[in-house]
């Protein structure tokens, strides 16, 4: 069998890790935990169920992360799993048999069931304007299929082909990183394929303990980062949008006193703006 480590980025993860953990040991695979500066015992939990863990001093992000996990490991292959996902019994046997099979793709996604028993599959995505979906309505494949992106809360990736594109993008904090990669990837001619038969759970929105203020800079680091992107590939700007329409819905719902909604739209409105105003999502986060 192919040698395969699992890359789990742990923020404040202590109540999700036992489950994810204790699902990849049952798999035997090697796990390596990247912890972004928990503020509980997300490192300690991990190294009692036998995972590395690596301790960074500061939260350096979801991608920046799971890159400091990818060049730590050394198997031919990294699983890429959000703490809050549960893999099914066969399914990393599975997305190497997909591997296997199609030597000319370089990233495997499995099948993602949702808390209600819904499957969620990409439909559409920012980068990709020319896939003729503009609803975005959900049309789940019934086998295996190529797909130009896919899910960034798990997915099966050839390591040297990770890291010779640079792994997700190091200048993006959170969100919008694994369109990116998929972007790439397959602009790069390289296939991703969907391998149904491989399962997991995700507990969407498990990943983190709920704090005040990370309704705030989740929203900002969202709108940030879909401006940077769209840049990047050359799309129409939506910053200017983002940060109207956000701002006057926030002016809006602050006369309700409504805390999450202001959180939403004003993080939304403010990471626009920054965006506008040349802040990077680094400096936000006072990485360099």
């Amino acid at each position: 069998m192919h040698s395969v480590t699992a890359i789990v980025v742990a923020f404040d993860s202590a109540e999700a890790l036992p489950e994810c953990l204790g699902a990849l040991r049952a798999e035997e695979v090697a796990v390596i935990v990247v912890d972004n500066a928990s503020g509980d015992d997300s490192a300690a939990v991990a190294e009692r169920l036998g995972a590395r863990v690596i301790r960074n001093a500061l939260n350096e992000g979801y991608g920046r992360a799971n890159n400091i996990g990818a060049w730590a490991a050394d198997s031919e292959f990294v699983l890429i799993v959000n703490p809050d996902v549960v893999v099914q019994p066969g399914t990393v046997a599975a997305l190497l048999d997909a591997a296997d099979r199609y030597p000319d793709a370089a990233l495997f996604a499995p099948k993602v069931v949702e808390p209600n028993g819904r499957v969620f599959y990409q439909p559409r995505s920012l980068l990709a304007g020319y896939l003729e979906n503009p609803t975005g309505k959900l049309a789940v494949p019934a086998g295996e299929a190529c797909a130009p992106f896919f899910s960034g809360a798990c997915f099966l990736v050839r390591r040297e082909v990770f890291l010779k594109l640079g792994g997700f993008d190091e200048s993006i904090f959170l969100f919008y990183e694994d369109d990116d990669l998929c972007r790439r990837i397959t602009d790069s001619q390289a296939a991703l394929v969907y391998v149904p038969q491989a399962t997991v759970l995700h507990g969407r929105g498990r990943s983190s303990a709920p704090k005040p203020g990370l309704v705030f800079k989740s929203r900002w680091h969202q709108a940030w980062s879909r401006a940077y992107v769209s840049h990047k590939y050359g799309l129409y700007s939506p910053a200017a949008g983002m940060f109207i329409v956000n701002g006057l819905k926030t002016l809006g719902v602050a006369l309700t006193g409504r805390r999450a909604l202001i959180e939403r739209y004003g993080g939304s409105a403010a990471g626009a703006l920054a965006y506008m105003r040349g802040k990077t999502a680094l400096k936000q986060e006072g990485l360099s």
